[in-house]
């Protein structure tokens, strides 16, 4: 019984979501289960996807919080352009 566990940030993926909708998490799940059923032989009826939404204040890299991350990112391509 194969579990595949998928972690996303808790944003929205369009203007005014604040979480990733019903109709995508539906679409991971069907995809993740027909990898493993494709690649390792593994039936849809016994994979169990768990998807779990991290608030972005939850995360980081870089030694800053994701959003001071992308801040930052996107200061040095401002400055990279101008």
């Amino acid at each position: 019984m194969p579990i595949v566990a998928i972690q996303v940030t808790r944003e929205g993926t369009a203007p005014g979501a604040s979480s990733t909708t019903a109709e995508q998490k539906a679409v991971l799940i069907k995809g993740a289960s027909e990898l493993l059923r494709d690649v390792l032989n593994k039936p849809p009826e016994s994979t169990f996807v768990i998807i779990e939404e991290v608030d972005t204040d939850n995360w980081g890299w870089g030694g800053l919080s994701a959003l001071e991350y992308r801040k930052k990112l996107a200061a040095a391509r401002t400055t990279s352009q101008g």
